[in-house]
């Protein structure tokens, strides 16, 4: 449940003000006269989604936990950041008995690259790789270190460790999983990479890490009903939109997103992702920066209290912690 609180805002307009603006946004996205409404596909996939795909998605991911240490997730941007901030924070930095989740693709550091790869040596490995074109330089040349290693560690079993998320008919990829037996889960093509999360791009890796996909689509459900409303006192997605955009008219350009969780710090960057691909554009937008409290009050707090007024913060409050402890008492 997503509350949300305005009373630190210190807003200049009233939100009311733009009840009909908000109206007329909403009504274009929900009949597909919007700006790149042929990109609008996740208004409706809690309904739509493909319910054969999704039991395949459950099975294949079943198959991942039981006959691998380590699922190697490759992909760039939307291709991973919603799967990996899903991932973290609803199991945490380091869970206990659940498949380990490592990302490739997403860098041309040969560092990285080299050190993954030695880690993988003497593990049981499954792979994830995730791209609609097939093309994408940093995906497709880690995916072929990947493939060569997964064929000379298993031979003629390989394909069935290796599974392609991509474009229902065109690409590289595609043609390439048909030829080598991969399973193949779809990318759908009106839903863009930041909101792909929803669809088998992000609920594969999810489902392998041991996560309910069932109840995360009932989520996704519930959400679009809840958050489906245009009056602004009963809508917290449409309010925050609103206070974004007053604070902007009143000179705030960069918009801090703080959270207060490790786990989380991924959530911030596919919050980045979001706003930042959605709204940068034709020279407009707010900038989307992000901190972690407390750790970044030690670093960046100085600027944030004192230095110059281009910034806002939206905090993000966790009100139940998945873990909590007891601070032992001294009596020294």
């Amino acid at each position: 449940m997503l509350t949300l609180d305005l009373s630190h805002a210190f807003l200049k307009e009233d939100f009311h003000d733009y009840r009909e603006d908000v109206a007329k946004l909403d009504e274009a996205l929900r009949n597909k006269t919007c700006k790149g409404s042929d990109f609008t596909g996740w208004m409706t996939w809690a309904n739509d989604y493909d319910k054969e795909e999704f039991a395949r998605i459950k099975k294949a991911a079943e198959k991942i936990r039981n006959e691998s240490d380590v699922l190697v997730v490759c992909g760039i941007g939307g291709s991973y950041l919603g799967a990996r901030a899903a991932i973290e924070m609803i199991n945490g930095l380091y869970p206990a008995k659940q498949i380990e989740v490592i990302y490739m693709g997403n860098t041309f550091s040969s560092t990285y690259i080299a050190q993954v790869m030695e880690y993988l040596k003497d593990r049981e490995v499954s792979v994830n790789v995730i791209s609609k074109s097939g093309t994408t330089t940093e995906t497709a040349l880690a995916f072929r270190i990947l493939k060569q290693f997964m064929e000379d560690k298993y031979g003629d079993q390989a394909a069935g460790r290796i599974y392609a998320t991509t474009d229902k008919a065109r690409g590289a990829l595609k043609p390439m999983a048909d030829e080598e037996g991969y399973e193949t889960f779809v990318i759908p093509d009106d839903i863009g990479g930041r909101f792909s999360v929803i669809t088998p791009v992000g609920l594969l890796p999810i489902a392998a890490a041991g996560i309910d996909i069932d109840a995360l689509m009932q989520g996704l459900h519930d959400g679009m009903g809840e958050y489906g409303d245009t009056d602004l006192d009963k809508n917290p997605a449409y309010r925050y939109a609103v206070a974004r955009r007053i604070l902007q008219h009143q000179g705030y350009d960069v918009e801090l997103f703080v959270n207060y969780e490790p786990q989380m710090a991924m959530v911030s960057e596919w919050w980045k992702q979001l706003f930042g691909e959605s709204e940068g554009k034709d020279g407009l937008g707010i900038l989307p920066d992000s901190v972690n409290y407390s750790t970044d009050l030690h670093s960046l707090g100085q600027f944030v209290q004192d230095g110059k007024k281009v910034l806002f913060e939206t905090n993000l409050y966790v009100e139940q912690p998945m873990i909590d402890i007891t601070f032992p008492g001294d009596d020294k």
